[in-house]
């Protein structure tokens, strides 16, 4: 039994082989309406969610399964009268397959360690292995080859986000520049950028943490920044973070900076007039709206993999 808990576990096989199948799904889904019949999802929300909730339930809808959305907050877990370990063995016993979007990455690990059936991270504080391997389908949808393409990141980079980036460019040979705040609480973990570096030297890409967001974005072919103010940000933080981060604000300048050709990407939620300016994200280089749409497609390869039905 496998599951998706970062993708830090997964060989550059294994990611090649989801990107593959989340192309074929994405290119004939009529030979898959039937993948998942009988199949039940159970997703535990514990944050708010528009793109997790909406693809994974309509994902395996479109294969013939089905889906139960569990709100986290009305559980006995959350009343404290249940631990994690009983209740994913008693959802064991009633699903085929457990998505959950939770705050605390070892809550993860823990449902993971005590699941009977395969387990998928829909996000954590940690990472975000669903979203980077549907924005790894689309640069590859946009650019070709992943191999030897580079990636900048702008703003804060001690997120999810970020850290599934660095851990998914790296091991496709994906060359990844995150241009961030000196400060360590805007950096990526020392821990992930250690093991992208060893990962990328494996598959002949670079890995480079740099505070200057010009150098961050010269020449590269795809630009990617993310929220300043995560869901778990109080709102009491924002005018001091949109200080620390507004120099790293992908604008028409700095977008120009990188190579002619390159497509920008943001995750969603955004800010227009805070991590990228309204022209940017509305512009000719965006392809914010594909990169959504792509969670789709690969979310329902990742649970066709998990389920055997690859």
């Amino acid at each position: 039994m496998q599951h998706l808990i970062s993708l830090k576990d997964w060989s550059t096989d294994e990611i090649t082989a989801i990107l593959d199948l989340a192309d074929a799904v994405k290119a004939a889904p009529e030979n898959y309406r039937d993948a998942m019949q009988r199949r039940m999802l159970v997703m535990i929300f514990e944050k708010p969610s528009l793109r997790t909730r909406v693809s994974f339930e309509t994902g395996i809808c479109q294969m013939g399964g089905n889906a139960i959305f569990y709100d986290m907050a009305t559980s006995p877990l959350a009343a404290g009268k249940e631990t994690i370990a009983d209740m994913v063995k008693v959802l064991s016993r009633y699903a085929d397959l457990l998505m959950a979007r939770l705050f605390e990455h070892r809550h993860m690990k823990e449902l993971a360690a005590s699941a009977e059936i395969p387990v998928i991270n829909g996000l954590t504080n940690f990472n975000h292995p669903c979203q980077v391997l549907a924005d790894l389908q689309t640069i590859r949808e946009k650019k070709g080859p992943l191999a030897g393409l580079t990636l900048a990141y702008l703003g804060d980079a001690n997120n999810n986000v970020t850290h599934s980036l660095l851990y998914g460019c790296s091991k496709v040979g994906v060359n990844i520049r995150v241009g961030c705040p000196a400060d360590p609480s805007a950096s990526p973990l020392p821990a992930v950028v250690a093991d992208a570096t060893a990962a990328g030297r494996a598959a002949g890409a670079e890995v480079v943490v740099t505070h200057d967001p010009a150098e961050a974005v010269a020449g590269a072919d795809v630009v990617y920044t993310d929220s300043w103010m995560s869901y778990h940000i109080p709102k009491s933080q924002m005018a001091q973070r949109v200080q620390q981060f507004m120099p790293y604000q992908v604008s028409a300048k700095l977008m120009a900076l990188a190579a002619a050709d390159a497509i920008f990407m943001n995750c969603l939620p955004a800010m227009r007039g805070y991590e990228q300016a309204a022209e940017v994200i509305d512009g000719p280089q965006a392809v914010v709206f594909d990169q959504a749409e792509n969670r789709l497609h690969a979310q329902k390869a990742v649970m066709l993999r998990l389920l055997g039905k690859a």
